[in-house]
């Protein structure tokens, strides 16, 4: 059966670049979002790969570059893949997380059809693309200075997703509540699981973030019957809470432990040094737990967020 988006048509057996929509910029330049689609000729799970939700995030891009390049990705078993690998077009001319009006595009969902930018595409994603699929992974990393250990995020609660997270296998799967008005809320609302998978930092290439992003996307597609290969499946560490640990003080911020770590009750983390004498605080973890993500930033203020810590229960 063929499918449709934006009235052009992808046969099955048929591969097809086509474009979701175009939109208009205040100097009259037309921008397009191109997505890319493998309909395989026999009937399978429809599987949605989307990066660039956000300009600065570069890695999720390359992990989706990486994918639709592979040779038994291009001749699929059974089944469909949708491929974004921008999605945000506009903000990645920029490098910018936001949208030329401010805007978060991950904030827009369901957006509108003649709304802002941000709502159009939104729209277009939700009335184009999500009616389409089964399930879906959008890629993501940290914000500036924040590198994500490679995890899966999804709401352990929402039938469906935990099975779909443990089958990607990433290092941790971490249950996230849903935030209004992001693309992984408004797919829940129509039963259509969207892992949320973060790793590295903006601007930045991560080779552990991006091989364990295309990996976990080629375990899941296994796990599906959508291609033969052959892969280690290492279960996932499950994080069930989680929370920052915050500078009490300014000054110059040491991490002692690699991003990724478990780490014990009491244990030092790092310490914050005054640039014009010592040691002023040492920060040590509260219990048991992995490092979910650390703060790069070797200049800190009172009160930014420096160590994310996830708890097993």
């Amino acid at each position: 059966m063929s499918i449709f988006i934006n009235k052009q048509e992808i046969k099955p057996g048929h591969s097809k670049t086509v474009i979701l929509n175009s939109y208009e910029l205040h100097t009259k330049t037309h921008i397009e979002i191109p997505v890319h689609v493998i309909h395989s000729g026999v009937a399978g799970p429809s599987m949605l790969l989307c990066a660039g939700m956000h300009g600065e995030e570069t890695n999720g891009v390359e992990i989706v570059r990486k994918i639709i390049n592979r040779d038994e990705v291009k001749n699929l078993n059974r089944g469909t893949l949708i491929a974004i690998p921008v999605l945000n077009i506009v903000s990645f001319l920029y490098g910018s997380r936001d949208l030329p009006d401010g805007r978060d595009l991950n904030r827009c969902f369901p957006g509108t059809k003649n709304g802002s930018l941000g709502s159009r595409i939104a729209y277009d994603i939700v009335n184009q693309i999500l009616p389409l699929i089964d399930f879906g992974v959008d890629f993501h990393t940290g914000g500036a200075k924040i590198s994500n250990y490679p995890q899966i995020r999804c709401v352990f609660d929402f039938e469906g997703n935990l099975d779909l997270a443990r089958k990607f296998a990433a290092p941790l799967i971490i249950d996230s509540n849903y935030r209004e008005g992001t693309f992984r809320h408004e797919a829940a609302k129509r039963k259509k699981p969207i892992l949320v998978f973060e790793g590295g930092e903006s601007m930045r290439f991560d080779y552990l973030a991006i091989n364990e992003g295309v990996n976990g996307c080629l375990r899941l597609m296994k796990s599906l019957e959508m291609i033969h290969l052959d892969l280690p499946v290492i279960p996932g560490v499950e994080i069930k809470r989680d929370k920052w640990i915050r500078a009490v003080t300014s000054g110059l911020f040491h991490m002692n432990k690699s991003n990724g770590s478990h780490v014990n009750k009491d244990e030092l983390l790092g310490v914050i040094c005054n640039p014009f004498g010592d040691v002023e605080h040492k920060i040590y973890c509260p219990e048991d737990g992995y490092l979910v993500g650390i703060n790069n930033q070797p200049v800190v203020n009172e009160g930014d967020a420096l160590i994310h810590i996830g708890f097993e229960s």
